[in-house]
């Protein structure tokens, strides 16, 4: 499903040195020094790297936050503040508001920034592999674990990592509370989108994979009201790809091919009358997400058989069942 998902933007840094003349006098606290330059360099190469994979990006991540933590961790096991904390000032951009930089003095506003960087990166992986033709199984596992670490890392940085900033994050940023929750929510969302493909391969109960859907429109809902407040000129585009995804998983709910097995045809038509409604708004969705400008990729839904599909059960269904209807209103049309 290539293009399935939309993707805003990784976030961009300016170079560190950790040049600390003066106060890294011996050799051993000038190669830490150099090891934060070289650790964080390849850290960010990792990110455009297409043959990075996630075992390779774990190692990347520790090699460099093991030696960031050295100036945010106490020195001495008590709360008291490490110094070297304030020391290096950082530089980064947000997904939303383009070239626009963010400086702070503080290694957490680093860990913080990198750490989102490397969220987003699992998501881009994920998205990847999902392109894929002819997805394995295994391949289908390790999409839907990159979006769960996706939703783990995001989590953690709003529950942990964020609040101990000694500047607070800027409205409308990266680091704040609604943005931080629509990753979160977007994740989980397309983690349980590999769920309900994986499902419907498997030819499962109709009525679990309508949950399922159920579950994951509402989903989508709750990241779209999440960033309702947010300035429409960053949010608007990533705002329609989440609509266009709730009202397509809306129409999953309907499911008209249980209720037409169990002879309740009357009910089957208008359930699947609901689901072209929810279905054909999440076409012009489609539309508007193509045209609405904004930062991020711009996903093709639309233009993905597992969409066009759906779209087609729903249409073939309903039209059975008015057929069947037909026929036990007039049975002598059986003849």
């Amino acid at each position: 499903m290539a293009h399935w998902f939309h993707r805003n933007p990784l976030k961009a840094t300016a170079p560190v040195s950790f040049n600390f003349y003066g106060v890294a006098g011996s050799p051993a606290a000038n190669k830490i020094c150099n090891d934060l330059r070289t650790t964080r360099a390849r850290l960010l190469e990792m990110f455009t790297d297409i043959t990075c994979n996630p075992e390779i990006m774990k190692n990347a991540t520790d090699a460099y936050f093991s030696l960031l933590q050295g100036f945010i961790a106490s020195l001495d096991g008590t709360t008291q503040e490490n110094k070297m904390r304030f020391i290096q000032n950082f530089k980064w951009t947000d997904t939303l508001q383009g070239n626009t930089p963010s400086a702070q003095q503080d290694a957490v506003f680093e860990l913080v920034s990198m750490a989102f960087n490397v969220g987003l990166w699992y998501t881009k992986f994920a998205s990847r592999l999902a392109g894929k033709e002819n997805i394995t199984e295994v391949e289908a596992k390790d999409v839907h674990r990159s979006l769960k670490v996706a939703a783990g890392i995001f989590k953690a940085l709003k529950d942990v990592h964020i609040p101990r900033l000694i500047t607070p994050a800027e409205k409308g940023r990266d680091l704040e509370p609604r943005v931080i929750d629509a990753y979160i929510i977007q994740s989980q969302a397309e983690a349980q989108e590999v769920t309900i493909a994986r499902a419907i391969e498997l030819k499962h109960n109709a009525n679990l994979i309508a949950s399922l859907a159920f579950e994951t429109a509402n989903f989508y809902q709750k990241a779209d009201h999440t960033l309702n407040t947010l300035d429409p000129e960053y949010s608007s585009k990533w705002r329609k790809y989440l609509q266009l995804k709730q009202h397509f998983y809306m129409a999953y709910c309907y499911h008209g091919q249980t209720l037409l097995a169990g002879d309740k045809c009357g009910e089957a038509i208008r359930s699947l009358q609901e689901a072209e409604k929810c279905y054909s708004r999440a076409e012009e969705l489609c539309k508007e997400y193509r045209q609405t400008k904004g930062p991020g990729t711009t996903a093709k839904p639309s233009e993905q058989q597992f969409f066009l599909k759906l779209g087609g059960l729903i249409k073939n269904t309903l039209d059975k069942c008015q057929r069947e209807n037909g026929f036990m209103q007039n049975p002598r049309k059986r003849r």
